[in-house]
């Protein structure tokens, strides 16, 4: 871990602000937990230390692990006292890019030159955001953690045009240390890296519905118990090395060819939206959610990510 890092303001208590808070706690990071009152702050926390309770519960850290964490949350309604004398700043704020940027702009004022300001956006431009930063825009990235924070390994950390590339492998260096698994993106663009791979799934799962080849809920079971049953072990450019280029480029001329690759999502979700059909919260999506249950699901996977996380301990 870069010895500079050391210390963190995670802003934002809303879905992901405790859940990166507790997992920067557990990596061995002070952390202050900001929001805009105490009591707001106060509540972020309680829910950070139930997330590490969880692990604890689940065996994927241990009691003192756990409690040297939760000597490590603070909390702060003061944002200028909050980042003056931090290593890094973690925004998790609403997705809305003058907001962003409004918040940014305040950040690149108040901090020291060598703090790192961070967005966890999971699909705003960083260049953007950062567009008013005009004294140290070269400390200024996306570090987007993917949901749920405190399971899912991955986080993308996203260079934006004038992003210093050491100082993100900085922030790499201090995400691994803190046990997630960090990938350096070093082009600013739509969706990152895993959400452009998972929209061009998207994109072919609606149209498959769309078509008729195959019901919704047989497109998730392919996905489910077919490839993305492999892909915790064996990537993909991994799976194309070792079944042969040749073969593989054989396959994508021939697939490409009938695959939805229009420029914009299928005509399928218009069809949904205008029907009311706006998902879980609407009880109609792709699923009759009437008789599915949205937490259930969200259960399903929790379970299987700590039956995962479990396993990978376990291994030399």
């Amino acid at each position: 871990m870069a010895k500079k890092l050391q210390t963190a303001v995670v802003m934002g208590t809303g879905m992901m602000g405790p859940g990166i808070s507790a997992t920067l706690a557990l990596g061995g990071v002070d952390t202050t937990l900001l929001s805009r009152s105490i009591d707001s702050a106060e509540k972020g926390i309680v829910e950070a230390e139930r997330l590490i309770d969880f692990l604890q519960t689940n065996q994927l850290v241990d009691g003192p692990e756990a409690a040297a964490a939760k000597l490590r949350l603070h909390v702060s309604a003061d944002m200028n006292q909050a980042v003056q004398h931090t290593d890094i700043v973690i925004e998790s704020l609403p997705e809305e890019m003058s907001f962003k940027q409004q918040v940014f702009r305040e950040l690149d004022e108040a901090t020291q030159p060598e703090t790192v300001l961070a967005s966890n956006t999971s699909g705003l431009s960083i260049t953007a955001i950062a567009s008013l930063c005009t004294k140290h825009p070269e400390r200024v990235m996306t570090t987007h953690f993917w949901n749920p924070p405190h399971l899912m390994p991955l986080v993308e950390v996203v260079c934006g045009e004038k992003t210093s590339v050491l100082i993100a492998q900085d922030v790499v260096a201090l995400l691994n240390h803190c046990g997630k698994t960090a990938v350096l993106v070093r082009k600013d663009r739509p969706g990152q890296l895993g959400n452009r791979m998972h929209q061009a799934l998207v994109r072919e799962a609606v149209n498959i519905v769309a078509e008729g080849i195959a019901t919704a809920e047989d497109v998730d079971l392919a996905a489910r118990r077919g490839f993305g049953f492999r892909l915790p072990a064996y990537g993909i450019l991994e799976h194309q090395d070792l079944v042969g280029l040749k073969l593989g480029s054989s396959v994508v001329d021939y697939v490409a060819k009938d695959l939805y690759n229009e420029p914009q999502a299928p005509p399928l979700y218009a069809e949904k939206l205008a029907a009311g059909q706006t998902g879980a919260v609407a009880g109609q999506g792709f699923y009759d959610w009437s008789t599915k249950s949205a937490e259930g699901v969200k259960a399903r996977r929790d379970a299987f990510l700590v039956h995962l996380l479990q396993q990978e301990r376990k291994l030399p």
